[in-house]
């Protein structure tokens, strides 16, 4: 049950939702033959969402380590706090 329209999902919402949650199976929700959203477990959405974002760290980390490498100097921590209005 991976694709199906949106008006059959509507027919179907228990058994969409069950899909998605029990099987861990992403349903993609089509109109006019293009996907156009999917129904996804909430457990699996926070996995997918906590993955992205430790890759959105691991990424600016990696471009952090890169200007340093580049010669560029590094922010002082008091700078930091003062922009973010900690300090």
């Amino acid at each position: 049950m991976s694709d199906m329209t949106v008006s059959d999902a509507r027919a179907r919402l228990a058994d969409v939702v069950d899909a998605a949650r029990v099987q861990h199976d992403p349903v993609y929700l089509t109109r006019r033959g293009q996907r156009v959203a999917a129904v996804v477990g909430a457990e699996d959405l926070d996995t997918l969402i906590a993955a992205a974002e430790d890759l959105a760290d691991i990424l600016a980390a990696r471009a952090a380590r890169e200007q340093l490498e580049a010669g560029e100097h590094a922010v002082p921590w008091e700078q930091v706090k003062a922009d973010l209005g900690l300090a």
